[in-house]
């Protein structure tokens, strides 16, 4: 009986709820345009170009399939290094790192290497045994560090990302049967956390944006040097960063990012061609690249905005109170978009409210959409306070009537 009744009075409040928030939905912020773009030929598998500024996505092919991703993966070992140990540490080579296959820098079991220097190695090279020695480092165990790397996906947003190793060697979880493995639209969108996002985003720049790097081991008795294969850094303009990956499982892949004027676009590949194909993966940035910047442009959302009547208040001193949208001051909403796009904006907002109401109390919210991407929302809170009209205000208002007639 306790559970029904429990059952009951959540029933009603949700319902209650719903009545209160009474979503109106306007269009035309900004017209559609006559013809959406074009879809790409692509080589990739599957692909995404991505709003570096917001993390909507402008355009995808298959970009919710999970594909394994290679190297690619390293970007995640790399701000999880900057993100939990020091540049300065030492990192001991162990043999399960000096045994992974190649690309390896041919680092030694019991050999020690300064941090930082060994995220170069990671991350210019793509060594695959300085990505074992950084995530033992890190976490104690390999096992250990795949946990921090699903765990900081999870956070992100990612819901399709499982990470088994730190270097992106094709692997299995023999337990779920599931394989190391992401989506276009989440490998681009992590690649957008360790550049505009992380606390470490631009210690991640600096290592990744490196033309090379030269060092040697704590002891000084092996020296190494590092150079950038990062090609779209030293043939695009406006190039920020990116890494390869490449494995026989996922084929080539890429995740990168490029500034052009204002905008800002990360773009990822993955089963972009097997050998002797590598060049595909070039291809196909360029052709998102430009596509992006032909088709896409910023708008100003906020030109126009909608108007929202007052509220009537119950058992009120007013019967009703003014509406304030919480817009930036000045006000200014501009979304990098395609004229094709509709927006749409959703009002949801208290269709009454009780006496007492607070000036600055929140009574709902303006939600704008480009396609079904929200973009922006915006609190709305009444603009007056509105007193109850109960006995207390009763006796109040008649001795003062009192007592201004008696002083009269």
């Amino acid at each position: 009986m306790r559970i029904r009744k429990a059952y009951i009075r959540t029933l009603t409040a949700l319902l209650a709820l719903v009545a209160w928030l009474w979503p109106i939905q306007t269009e035309a912020v900004q017209a559609p345009g006559e013809e959406a773009p074009a879809p790409l030929e692509l080589r990739a598998r599957a692909a995404v170009l991505m709003d570096g500024d917001t993390g909507r996505i402008l355009y995808g092919k298959n970009q919710d399939q999970t594909l394994p991703m290679a190297s690619t993966t390293k970007i995640m070992t790399c701000i999880l290094a900057l993100e939990n140990a020091s540049l300065d540490d030492v990192v001991e080579v162990s043999s399960y790192a000096a045994s992974m296959p190649d690309v390896q820098l041919n680092i030694r079991e019991g050999e020690q290497y300064r941090l930082g220097d060994l995220l170069y190695s990671l991350m210019l090279e793509s060594h695959n045994d300085t990505a074992a020695a950084i995530a033992e480092h890190v976490a104690g165990t390999r096992e250990a560090f795949a946990d921090m790397m699903n765990q900081k996906a999870r956070d992100i947003g990612c819901r399709d990302t499982f990470f088994i190793t730190p270097n992106g060697l094709d692997a299995e979880d023999p337990d779920t049967g599931r394989i190391h493995s992401t989506t276009a639209a989440e490998l681009a969108g992590i690649l957008r956390y360790c550049l505009f996002q992380s606390p470490e985003r631009e210690g991640f720049l600096q290592v990744t944006r490196a033309p090379s790097h030269a060092f040697s081991d704590v002891s000084g008795t092996r020296t190494f040097s590092c150079v950038n294969h990062n090609a779209l850094l030293t043939t695009t303009k406006g190039a920020i960063s990116g890494k390869t990956g490449f494995t026989a499982g996922a084929g080539y892949c890429y995740v990168g990012a490029v500034k052009k004027g204002e905008k800002t676009f990360i773009a990822a590949l993955l089963g972009c061609g097997w050998p002797p194909h590598r060049t595909y993966k070039w291809e196909d940035m360029g052709r998102l690249l430009a596509f992006g910047d032909e088709n896409f442009d910023f708008y100003e959302l906020l030109k126009e905005t909608p108007e929202i009547p007052p509220i009537p208040v119950k058992n009120g001193i007013g019967s009703q109170t003014g509406l304030t949208v919480g817009y930036p001051e000045p006000a200014s909403l501009k979304i990098l978009m395609n004229q094709n796009e509709p927006v749409t904006i959703k009002k949801k907002v208290a269709k009454e409210l009780t006496a007492p109401v607070a000036a600055g109390m929140a009574v709902g919210q303006v939600d704008y959409y480009v396609g079904e991407d929200l973009v922006a929302s915006f609190p709305v809170t009444a603009s007056e306070t509105v007193g109850k009209w109960d006995l207390e205000f009763c006796v109040k208002t008649l001795l003062n009537v009192f007592l201004f007639c008696y002083n009269g």
